[in-house]
């Protein structure tokens, strides 16, 4: 299965460009979008999903039209937002029952045996009698990733899914995003390195609306081997290095000094040290590269 993005651009009303031109292919499995606030990656997410149209450009699942025929297309997709809201007074489970009728499936022998499955999946079944609106941010993200495997979709899109998650509830979730993503094309759109890095097998890094870099991260992290160098500064020497280095980030260390990562094809200076490179420097590096400066999107 592949999702085929030729050309895709959208301008809005006020003038911001969105999406500029984005041409990808993407398979089964993890796929990662990563990029700041303002980078288009919603605007993207909608745009696949039919929330909205492209000014240009063609998508393809397969062999189907997706601009063309969106009703044939919704049926094999499941989308989760940034926000949804559920019904206040309905456990999860009466909940996916109602969704389930919604989405067509009528024998209640199929439907119960669905639902159960999806509870499961998502590890929700010991609290499949609790009103969602009492649940917590984690469990209502995987509730959302529940209704939206009822209809066992071929492409799932979860947009920012991880934001304001605290550290156990994101790694329930993304275990439970690890596991139906071997089976169907999941795109994951985040600003949180860390998730794409730990979950995504594939992935493309976004600003400006624009297509930057596209790769495994493990090809990305290899094409900066032998270019990332450390060094530790006092803190207000930053400035000066920052002048003559490319410094791509910096932390505090436990003297309040700054370690200082550069990217340079050779050692800067005897101060440097040679250092692995991680996902982040990829990150950092090619945002730096872009020098594009994000706009508020439009929903």
């Amino acid at each position: 299965m592949i999702l085929s993005l030729k050309n895709v651009s959208k301008t809005y009303d006020n003038g911001v460009k969105a999406l500029d031109g984005v041409t990808i292919d993407i398979h089964n499995g993890m796929f990662g979008l990563l990029g700041p606030n303002g980078a288009g990656k919603s605007s993207l997410m909608r745009t696949i999903a039919t929330l909205q149209s492209p000014d240009s450009g063609e998508i393809h699942l397969e062999n189907l039209n997706v601009l063309e025929e969106k009703i044939e297309f919704r049926k094999t997709l499941g989308y989760l937002p940034q926000e949804f809201g559920v019904y206040p007074k309905m456990s999860a489970e009466e909940l996916l029952h109602y969704f389930a009728s919604l989405k067509g499936i009528t024998n209640k022998a199929e439907r119960n045996a669905i639902v159960e499955k999806a509870l499961e999946v998502t590890n929700l079944s010991e609290v499949k009698h609790k009103h969602v609106a009492g649940y917590s941010g984690g469990m209502k993200q995987r509730f959302g990733i529940a209704q939206l495997l009822l209809n066992d979709p071929k492409l799932i899109i979860v947009d920012e899914p991880t934001a304001g998650l605290d550290p156990a509830e994101r790694h329930r979730f993304l275990n439970v995003l690890r596991e139906i993503g071997t089976n169907h094309i999941v795109i994951f759109s985040t600003h949180i390195v860390d998730d794409v890095k730990e979950l995504c097998t594939d992935m493309a890094i976004l600003n400006g609306g624009r297509i930057l870099a596209h790769a495994t991260p493990k090809e990305l992290v290899a094409g900066l081997q032998g270019k990332i160098w450390t060094t530790v500064v006092a803190r207000e020497n930053i400035e000066a290095l920052q002048k003559e280095y490319n410094v791509i980030s910096s932390s505090f260390d436990e003297d309040n000094n700054l370690k200082v990562r550069v990217l340079a094809d050779v050692s800067p200076s005897e101060q440097f040290t040679a250092n692995t490179p991680t996902l982040e420097d990829v990150y950092f590096t090619t945002l730096s590269e872009d020098q594009y400066i994000a706009q508020p999107e439009t929903v």
